[in-house]
Parts: structure tokens; C-alpha cells; sequence
């Protein structure tokens, strides 16, 4: 049988060997994939209808609902590019990505249609599909919602640019035939730019069906084919969210979606619907062993948690499997790589402190920051990544692309500006961001061993630690903390005794500074940037 090159023809293969299983569960109602199936044609169908041609880039602007799944297939139906956008963003980040992708057609909930019609005459964007996030849950359940007023809604002005989903769907058009290549672009990913502004990661059918396949085999030795529920933990306009997700779809399994991801719903649908697989970064996993009724919940159906985006704490994973009985499995990936570069297979003896072992579908090189040439094997040094399908250049973006993709033994490759080292089995240790090393008294001290062992102690929910520059030591080490409500009396001077008895005298926190709470992302990633600028500020204020 000949492997899918597209993203549509993966989903209608799922769709055709799996059509009466649930592809999705959202608010307790089931979508089959023979339902999801006809419902994204309809949309690709009224979509074409309307002008949306192969290549033409679409905002997707909505939290987690089934709405969501269906416009991003539609797309994939039609060859267009989906440009997922966190609901978060207010008006002058939806400007900025509307003119740089150059999109003229917005999917959104009627919740963020005001953000997104402020900006329109700003913007390509000529006309906007809307729906609520209820609007495809049965009449009597909305019904319920709106009585006791559990749907948010919001105000939605008429006009012939301003399409109602539900009646795009009623239309019942057929999605047109496109021939759709492994190398055209699915989607645009905005990430972090260094001069400020989000950058359009392209990515490719052929790339993603391999990442997503890649992911899959991950949990394979533990969940086999078939039998993946996969909690929607991470979010779906990030692309770790995505290939566990999205890729979950492509391979006929189910998906949770909630509305929020509010810790006592994580439970409850975990238990309810036996979850096995669900992704998340430290953060959310700390957060949900924290939790005052996590011991009411049975969690141990999760034989397939997986923890991305952020290094993950030995003391975190540690207290997941006494939670769970299962291993809290950790990876290392970027928007940039589409994912996953290295991987902890279900089953698998994982060293301690890695992150993963190297995914079979990318290269990597180990090199010196400066010089970019090849370290010594073992040895530390800024990861570069490649692979046949990857992403070779950030979206209108020539100086960040210049800055970020270096060409090397005839291949292009991506710096990720992290440092990592690789033992001779493939296992892969993260030590920091590069911009995260401080560099005091001549040493590099890596930020995350500090907030490792700060988080080990009993009265620290979380902690951020950054370098403060002083021209006496090169940078001194300040680590910001919160601590746990219900403990009292903890100081500075004991969180830094207790760093002295766990680390080198040279990694040893000269300040630390309590927070009731710490700058992240909007995937729960600590912003240690954030924290740098704010003390910067302080200094030049001084």
C-alpha cells in the first residue's frame, strides 16, 4: 500500500479504515471519522466555493473545539495553508501575522471576532467564517450552556464578508479533487523572532506526516495501534500539540478536546474516557501534581505521558510515576524541526537527565557556538538539525533565515541555539539555551541545573533563574521563586543553603527573588527573557 503524501489523503485513509470510531470527544459528544470526514469536505467545498484557492494562507483563530479540527482539515482538502493563531492574541498581533502571511480569508470564534474585525481594514483579509464554540453541540445542550451561562459568546457584526459556519456546513458541497504534493505547505507557524516580531515557520505535508509518524512510534511498546486516547494537553496552533494531536487523527485514534485545559476537567476526562496519552510541558505536570484533588482521580490509564517544551525536572518525573506508576516521558523538539528531534520511546531504559534518543528522520551535529565546528564526540555544544523534508527558511524573513539556517557538509541545517550533548547510543542531554548559560566567575553555569535542584525543595511550586550582569564576575545568578500557599516561614537564605548542598559553589544562586507567580508563554513556558529585560531595566534605572 502506498504511504499518503498529503495530510488529507492520511485522514481519509484513517477515515475509511476507522469510520464508526470516535475521532473526537468534546463537551461528552462523540465525532466519528466518518462524520468529521464529511463535515471537513463540506467546508472545503464552501470554502472553494468562495475563492479559497490551493496555496492560499487561512488565519485559524479559535480555541480547542471541534471547529477547530474541521477548518484545519478543510484546508488540508484544498491545499491551502493554515496559519493557526493562539485565541490569546489581541489586535496588533493578529495585524502583524494577517500582513506577513498575507492571508485573506480568518476563521474565529465569535468570542474573538472583535479583535479580528478591528484590524480587517489593515489587513489582506477579506472575508471571516465565524462559529461559536457550542454551535455544533446538540440544541438541547447549548441550550443548558447558555441557560446557566457556561458559553461565552461575543458579538458579531453582519454583512456578506462576515459566513456563518453552521451554514457553510449546510451547504453540503463536495471538496474539490487537488492533487496536493508531499513539499506543498500545510501550514504557517508564528514563533518568537529575535527582532521582536512572530516568524512564519513553512511546513510541508511530507515533513509533517513524518513527524507525526515518528510521535506515533514513540508510544507504539507501550499503547498499541488502535488503542490511543490522547488527552489534548498542549495546544493545537503549537506543534508539539499538533503531531501528538493532529497526528493522533492522521492515525485513526481518539482526541479529548476541552474547551480549557482546568485541571479538575484534565482529571476527570483522563478517568472518564481512560486516557492513555496526553502532552504537556513541566509546568502543567507540576501543576497537576500539586493539585489539592489529584489523589481523588485514577490517572494510571496514562501509560503515554509525554513532557515537551521545556527541560523537565528529575523531581517532577520522580513523583509522576509514584502518582501514576508509568514514566513521565520527556522530548526534545522545536516549531522549527516540526517537532520531535529526539524522542523516550514507550518501554524504552532511558539514562537519566536525557531528553531523548535522535528521531531516525533527522541528522544532527554537535559543534562549537563560535566557530561552528564539530565538538568532540560526547561533548557539549549548539545542536544544528536536518532532514530531508525540513524547513529550510523562516516565512519573508532573509535575516533571521541567515541568522538561523547555516549549509554545512552540503546540507542545510537549522541552528537551534541550544546546547546538548550526544552519547554514542543516540541519547540526547539538553544543558540549556545558549542564551540561558551564565556565564560567572569564567564558568558556564547552565540555569536549569539551578532551578532543578531549587525545585526540589519541598516548598517550591516553581522558579526561573537568569544571569544579572556585573562587570566584577561576568554575571551573577538570581533565581526567582514561588513557593507552595500552604508553607510559611521559607527565606532566601534557606533556598540558597539548600542550593550549596546541591550543586557547585560557582552555581550557587547569589540572590533569589519570591513571586507570586512567574512571566510565561502562551504554551507554559518560563520566559526567562521577561525577567532578563525587567532587570536590565532596574539596572539602566539605577
Amino acid at each position: 500500500m502506498t504511504a499518503p503524501t498529503s495530510i488529507a489523503d492520511a485522514f481519509r485513509a484513517a477515515a475509511a479504515r476507522r469510520p464508526s470510531h470516535p475521532a473526537l470527544v468534546y463537551l461528552g459528544e462523540r465525532t466519528s471519522y466518518q462524520r468529521l470526514d464529511a463535515l471537513s469536505d463540506a467546508l472545503a467545498g464552501a470554502l472553494a466555493a468562495r475563492g479559497v484557492e490551493t496555496g492560499d494562507r487561512v488565519v485559524l483563530y479559535a480555541p480547542h473545539c471541534p471547529q477547530w479540527v474541521i477548518s484545519w482539515l478543510a484546508l488540508q482538502k484544498l491545499g491551502a495553508v493554515a496559519v493557526p493563531v493562539t485565541h490569546f492574541y489581541g489586535p496588533a498581533d493578529l495585524r502583524y501575522i494577517a500582513r506577513d502571511s498575507g492571508a485573506e480569508t480568518a476563521i474565529c470564534t465569535d468570542t474573538n471576532f472583535g479583535h479580528l474585525d478591528k484590524v480587517r481594514a489593515e489587513t489582506p483579509i477579506r472575508q471571516v467564517v465565524v462559529t461559536g464554540i457550542a454551535d455544533l453541540l446538540p440544541a438541547w445542550k447549548r441550550g443548558v450552556g447558555h441557560l446557566l451561562d457556561r458559553i461565552p459568546s461575543g458579538r458579531v457584526r453582519k454583512g456578506a464578508d462576515v459566513l456563518d459556519l453552521r451554514d457553510l456546513l449546510r451547504e453540503r458541497r463536495a471538496a474539490p479533487e487537488r492533487a496536493v504534493a508531499g513539499d506543498a505547505l500545510a501550514e504557517l507557524l508564528y514563533t518568537g523572532g529575535t527582532t521582536g516580531f512572530p516568524k512564519g515557520v513553512p511546513i510541508n505535508h511530507a515533513l509533517f506526516l513524518e513527524s507525526c509518524a515518528e510521535q506515533r512510534r514513540a508510544s507504539l511498546p507501550v499503547v498499541p495501534a488502535g488503542e490511543e486516547v490522547i488527552l489534548q494537553g498542549a495546544p493545537l496552533y503549537h506543534i508539539l500539540g499538533q503531531v501528538v494531536g493532529l497526528g493522533g487523527l492522521l492515525a485513526g485514534e481518539t482526541v479529548l478536546l476541552l474547551p480549557k485545559n482546568l485541571l479538575d476537567a484534565v482529571f476527570d476526562h483522563v478517568e472518564r474516557y481512560r486516557a492513555t496519552t496526553i502532552l504537556g510541558t513541566p509546568t502543567l505536570y507540576r501543576m497537576m501534581l500539586e493539585h489539592d484533588r489529584v489523589d481523588q482521580y485514577r490517572l494510571g490509564s496514562l501509560r503515554f505521558a509525554f513532557s515537551g517544551g521545556d527541560a523537565l525536572p528529575p523531581e517532577t518525573a520522580a513523583r509522576w510515576r509514584r502518582l501514576t506508576g508509568h514514566p513521565l516521558h520527556q522530548g526534545y523538539g522545536a516549531t522549527e524541526t516540526c517537532g520531535g528531534v529526539a524522542l523516550s520511546p514507550g518501554g524504552a531504559e532511558v539514562p537519566e537527565g536525557a531528553a531523548g534518543r535522535v528521531c531516525a528522520h533527522q541528522r544532527v551535529r554537535v559543534v562549537d557556538g563560535d566557530t561552528l565546528e564539530p565538538v568532540a564526540p560526547g561533548q557539549p555544544g549548539e545542536l544544528l538539525v536536518s532532514s530531508d523534508h525540513m524547513v529550510a527558511a523562516y516565512w519573508q524573513k532573509p535575516e533571521e533565515t541567515a541568522r538561523c539556517f547555516v549549509e554545512a557538509e552540503g546540507r542545510r541545517w537549522y541552528r537551534t541555539g541550544d546546547v546538548v550533548r550526544i552519547d554514542a547510543a543516540g541519547w540526547m542531554f539538553f544543558q540549556d539555551r545558549s542564551v540561558d548559560v551564565i556565564k560567572h566567575k569564567g564558568y558556564r553555569v547552565a540555569a536549569s541545573k539551578v532551578d532543578n535542584a531549587l525545585q526540589e525543595h519541598h516548598a517550591v511550586v516553581a522558579s526561573c533563574t537568569i544571569g544579572v550582569p556585573d562587570p566584577a564576575v561576568g554575571e551573577r545568578i538570581k533565581s526567582f521563586v514561588v513557593t507552595r500557599t500552604d508553607v510559611k516561614g521559607v527565606n532566601a537564605e534557606e533556598l540558597i543553603r539548600w542550593c550549596r548542598e546541591r550543586l557547585a559553589p560557582y552555581e550557587v544562586p547569589s540572590y533569589v527573588e519570591f513571586r507570586d507567580m512567574l512571566p510565561k508563554s502562551k504554551v507554559g513556558k518560563l520566559l526567562r527573557r521577561e525577567l532578563r529585560s525587567e532587570e536590565r531595566r532596574k539596572a539602566e534605572g539605577a
